[in-house]
Parts: structure tokens; sequence; C-alpha cells
């Protein structure tokens, strides 16, 4: 897609609650946020799906959930960590496939137009669901599949706790072999990915140094803004007053002016997807 500098904006956990979905939209409305990332399994599906169809220019993917949350196949808990998730695999608790099976065609009976794929902490890393993930994405016709190796930046000004870091670092030796797979599997990736290191830790001012450091492509930057309601603080996440300081940070007119000076484009994964047809097309 050439040598310009293209930023989609993500945020993930559409349907968790009511106040992140209105977050979300704000966002979209009045910020940066391009995308959007929908959960088949989080409490406001339905109120997640009422505010897509009235925004239609919000780009809609899947959220794809195998911890946290009730499974759609069986009504039962999901493993309530990645480990436990891991455990499940080995042990063929859990059939990846046809969980996100059936997350998928909840979502698509809803006339919802999905774009790209991701997993809830970042799932899609472990072999057996990234083989359901791209299987899915063969069958269905989506291409873009989130590629979750942060660049190498600086940290955020609040920093980047040790456990985090040591997170991204054991996420790296699975890079070379989650590309290969991907381009067997004839999906896409972004070119780059920014966010996992910053998830709850971001203001205005790190959006403005991630602009100014962008490298040329395309990147997603992961973000979870939303309003801290009652809803939310009675909901099973870390990710509470924090997403608020987000939301705060994606629709500071400073960043919207910062985007203008380094000269990056925003773009939806609908619209990455039309410049990459137009990329291949004959000259």
């Amino acid at each position: 897609m050439g040598a310009a500098r293209i930023l989609t904006v993500n945020a993930d956990d559409f349907g968790f609650t009511r106040g992140v979905n209105r977050g979300i939209v704000d966002c979209h409305l009045r910020g940066i946020l391009t995308s959007t990332t929908l959960m088949a399994n989080g409490e406001a599906f339905e109120d997640a799906v009422r505010l897509a169809r009235e925004h239609p220019t919000l780009d809609v993917g899947a959220h794809f959930a195998l911890v946290q949350g009730r499974s759609l196949v069986t009504g039962e808990p999901l493993p309530a960590t990645v480990a436990e998730l891991v455990c499940a695999l080995a042990l063929r608790r859990l059939d990846p496939y046809q969980e996100l099976k059936a997350q998928l065609e909840k979502i698509l009976a809803a006339g919802v137009r999905v774009t790209h794929f991701d997993t809830h902490k970042h799932t899609h890393l472990l072999p057996p669901v990234l083989e359901a993930v791209l299987r899915l994405a063969q069958e269905t016709g989506v291409r873009w599949v989130r590629r979750p190796f942060d660049l190498p930046l600086p940290a955020s000004r609040r920093g980047t706790p040790p456990a985090v870091r040591v997170a991204r670092r054991a996420m790296a030796l699975a890079e070379r072999r989650f590309e290969q797979r991907i381009c067997r599997a004839g999906c896409r990736t972004t070119d780059h990915f920014a966010g996992f290191q910053w998830t709850g830790r971001f203001d205005s001012s790190d959006v403005a140094s991630l602009l100014r450091a962008l490298p040329e492509g395309v990147t997603e930057f992961m973000t979870h803004p939303g309003y801290c309601d009652e809803e939310l603080r009675k909901a099973r996440t870390r990710l509470k007053e924090s997403r608020e300081a987000e939301l705060r940070a994606l629709t500071d007119p400073r960043v919207r002016e910062a985007l203008r000076e380094a000269q990056v484009r925003l773009a939806s994964y609908a619209q990455l997807e039309e410049l990459a047809g137009e990329a291949q097309r004959p000259k």
C-alpha cells in the first residue's frame, strides 16, 4: 500500500457493558477511533448491535472470547484465565473452532458486517486457537486478523509493569510462526501493532508521541475506551477508570492536530481492504 503511514484505531470489548459501548461510539464520533471488535458473549451485545446499526461508519469486527464470560455452545463459564484455557485445550475440554464459530454466527445473524478478527487476551497466539480463527477467516472471506506484537516504542509516561514486559517478550517468541501461518492461510495483518504495553496506561501525550514515531505502512492501535459506570464497576475486569482516561485521550483535539502534523492517514479495516485491492490492480 505504498510508503504512506496509515493508522487504524480499534476499540476492543464492544458489547462488554453499555458504558463501554457508549464510550466506543463517542470516540468514533468525536475522536480518532475507526474500528471496534464485538464480543458475542458480552452482556451488552444487543446494545452494541443497535449502536452499530445507528453508526454505520464505525467498522466492526469480531472480538473472539475463549476466556471469561460464558460459552455460546454449552452455556457454561469459559476458562477464567489464559492458563486455564491452555489446560482446557490440552485436555480437549473445549473446542475452539466450535465456540468461535458460534460467536461469529451470532454476530452475523444480527446483521453485522464483520471486517476483521481479533481475540480477547490475544488467545490466537495459541496454535489451536489460531487454527480455528484462520479456518473461520477462510470460510467467511474475512481477511484481516490482528498481529498482536507491539512496535518497539518507548513506554508510556505511566510506565510499563514488569509483568507486561515479560509477557511481550514471551509473545515475541511466537511472532515468526504466527506470521508464516497467517501467510499460508491467505489472510492479512497490519504491518505493525501498538497498544499491548499501553493498555490502561496512556494519555493524549502518549498518543501524540506514537503518531510522530509511526513507521511507514499500516499500524493498528489497540484501545479500550469506555465510561466507568456502575455496570462496569461491577464487571470482572481490571480496566475500569482507565477506560475513561483512554476515551479522553482518543477524543483530545490535540491528538487530531498531531495526526495532521504527522501526516498520518486514518483508515478503517474496510478501507484497508479497498486500499489493498487498489494496490493489486494492474496499472
